[in-house]
């Protein structure tokens, strides 16, 4: 049987607006697993669940990500390569603070392709949805969601599911093949074991292929592995590639050695880095200016790092303003041009902007030299 492609489709949107609820009336499976989110009736982890759907040409792959404002680094990481989104608003509530966030996000990583679903119709009427349908289409007006499918559902009767699928066939006929340097890398977006077989890898695979028996590197922390088995769709198989959700079996490498955020690579094919060199884009609703030296929180595939931001063309940034940068981090990290990223202030916790590395391993500028030449 051949190979489905896969297309990763992100869940958005404020907590208690139904988003693991839709994900499960779609599928037939709870992407919420841990004890503590069915305790707490909220999403605290990412969740990853399979949409089967036999008569479609590809494999529909969800990330359901939390809404809560505290796990902003967890939707990131969930987010940072989907290929769309469903952006899930609740109709008795409408658009709320982490439904402008997560929007904020998914625009400055690059999403391109996408639909908005107001779930709990069930509990308004159709005035309300007509309304909020209206409001909702003029809030996205001008961004990736500009047009998209406005879909009212109810995860609790069924009505707009069919509507919701159809959508997702159609946002997977749009979906454009990634660019494949065809070198294997796959951020780490899970870490767990199996019992039996050890320590398990997962994560989407943004170039490349992989194989049982490849040697493979995690880095930046430069640990060497042997694939022992891989994983797709929980099916065994001997080999994985381009932009499909993979889970990696690895040899003699404990738990607790790895974290969401690292790479698994080709072996030497990455370079740690404590330094960035990014074109920056401030978003229009942030409050203050960006300044030269603010510390910042920097998500970058699925990781998160403390940095500082060496503005090269001046002393700030203005809101909705763009400017080319140098983050200096804190720690090292892995990347390549063209990845995209996004900045959160370190205090209060708000998001401010994002953009696309430029160079991966820049050396130090000096500032206003004329030196960086943007690529």
């Amino acid at each position: 049987m051949p190979e489905k492609d896969h297309v990763i489709v992100g869940t958005a949107g404020h907590i208690d607006h139904g988003k693991s609820a839709l994900v499960k009336a779609l599928t037939g499976t709870d992407p919420d697993t841990l004890p503590e989110e069915k305790a707490r009736g909220m999403t605290i982890e990412l969740g990853f669940v399979f949409l089967d759907d036999p008569g479609y040409d590809k494999q529909i792959v969800f990330i359901d990500v939390p809404g809560h404002e505290k796990f902003i680094k967890t939707m990131a990481a969930g987010a940072s390569h989907v290929d769309a989104t469903l952006l899930v608003i609740a109709a008795d509530e409408g658009v709320s603070v982490q439904t402008r966030e997560h929007f904020d996000i998914l625009g400055l990583l690059g999403v391109g392709l996408g639909a908005v679903v107001l779930t709990k119709s069930d509990l308004v009427d159709e005035a309300r949805i007509a309304d909020l349908a209206a409001a909702v289409r003029s809030y996205v007006r001008g961004s990736f969601l500009d047009g998209a499918p406005v879909i009212p559902v109810s995860s609790l009767t069924g009505a707009g599911l069919e509507d919701v699928r159809a959508v997702l066939r159609d946002i997977g006929r749009k979906v454009a093949p990634r660019p494949d340097n065809g070198i294997f890398r796959m951020p780490i977006d899970r870490v767990f074991t199996v019992q039996g077989f050890g320590t398990v890898v997962a994560g989407t695979v943004l170039g490349g292929r992989v194989r049982t028996g490849d040697e493979v590197e995690v880095f930046p922390d430069g640990l060497k592995s042997r694939v022992r088995g891989i994983q797709v769709h929980g099916e065994k198989t001997d080999a994985s590639g381009l932009g499909r959700r993979t889970a990696l079996n690895l040899h003699d490498l404990k738990k607790e050695e790895l974290r969401r955020g690292q790479v698994a690579g080709a072996a030497a094919s990455l370079v740690r880095t404590l330094r960035l060199d990014a074109r920056l884009d401030v978003l229009p609703s942030v409050e203050k200016d960006v300044k030269h030296r603010d510390r910042v929180r920097l998500h970058v595939g699925t990781d998160e790092v403390m940095a500082r931001l060496a503005l090269l063309e001046g002393q700030t940034v203005g809101t909705g303003g763009s400017a080319l940068v140098q983050l200096i981090l804190e720690r090292p990290v892995v990347a390549l041009p063209g990845d995209r990223f996004v900045i959160r202030s370190f205090s209060p916790l708000v998001t401010i902007g994002g953009g696309q590395v430029l160079d991966a391993n820049p050396e130090k500028h000096k500032r206003f030299s004329g030196q960086v030449v943007e690529g």
